[in-house]
């Protein structure tokens, strides 16, 4: 019997309740296991979990992702620079150089920068202090309403809220949902200030979906895809997906009633709540993710 696709849903923060620790992803695993094939048995087997740190500073679990049995990681970069040690990095790209899949998603200003180290990965997230935007008129910020943060926090709407997303020609499969009125997906969770994420290199990696300011109505880069490809030393590396914001997959911009740390100050909405299509989109593109991942 072929078994699960095995997935990992990690943070980069160590438990806390005021904080968004890997309870507050509770609807995107419980949706993730519900998921059957066509004879009614499970595609994914989910293991979610925050950082740990051993004797010597490191994650047991990352810092050894390579020797694991899972074949997918889902990493919250959620810390601002302390999230992985060099051996977790060294474990994570060593996963992904044995063909593993990989998704990252941080937020504004220079939360996840832990992640610079991951190989190409680093490169697709732009941070205000490292590896910042090579156009430098993004160098400001979009979001005016929370001022203690700073660039890149693009304004796509209020948590609890869903953003109208830009496909990229050509339409990739992530985007696909035969399910919608125009077989794609539309929606996204929105988020008050998303992170700032790109290409930059040869890679074969592309911007698949963009989303819009509601402030300044300028574009940003919502979704970067990127295919298997052979490094320097043969290697044939896992498939990797970088998303601009987190919240895209957290509770609380799934459903408000869920709850949020305590130093959440922005008023929520309520659209992810009144258009049923939203939550269904971001579903779809989970379920599209994970099985794009998988190869």
């Amino acid at each position: 019997m072929t078994r699960p696709i095995q997935i990992l849903l990690q943070t980069t923060i160590h438990t806390n309740e005021d904080d968004w620790s890997i309870f507050r992803f509770s609807l995107l695993q419980e949706y993730l296991t519900s998921i059957k094939d066509e004879i009614g048995k499970p595609l994914f087997a989910v293991t979610g979990r925050d950082r740990l740190s051993d004797a010597a500073g490191d994650d047991p679990i990352l810092s050894s992702l390579d020797q694991s049995d899972f074949d997918e990681l889902w990493l919250f970069a959620l810390d601002v620079g302390d999230g992985l040690t060099a051996k977790d990095i060294a474990g994570i790209n060593a996963f992904r150089k044995r063909g593993g899949g990989i998704l990252t998603t941080r937020d504004h200003q220079d939360m996840g920068c832990s992640m610079c180290g991951l190989v190409d990965i680093g490169d697709l997230h732009y941070f205000n202090t490292q590896n910042p935007d090579p156009d430098d008129s993004r160098w400001s910020r979009d979001d005016p309403h929370t001022t203690y943060i700073s660039w890149p926090n693009y304004h796509s709407g209020a948590n609890g809220d869903y953003q109208k997303i830009i496909p990229v020609e050509p339409v990739h499969p992530l985007l696909q949902n035969p399910h919608s009125p125009t077989g794609l997906i539309e929606f996204f969770p929105a988020h008050p200030h998303e992170g700032g994420i790109g290409v930059k290199s040869n890679l074969d990696a592309r911007v698949i979906a963009l989303g819009q300011s509601l402030v300044t109505g300028r574009t940003f880069n919502l979704v970067v895809a990127m295919e298997h490809h052979t490094d320097a030393q043969g290697k044939r590396l896992g498939r990797a997906i970088a998303n601009s914001s987190f919240h895209h997959f957290v509770d609380y911009n799934w459903d408000i009633a869920k709850g949020c740390p305590s130093f959440v100050d922005e008023p929520p909405g309520t659209g992810m709540k009144t258009e049923p299509q939203a939550l269904e989109d971001i579903k779809t593109y989970v379920r599209n993710a994970a099985l794009w991942l998988a190869g």
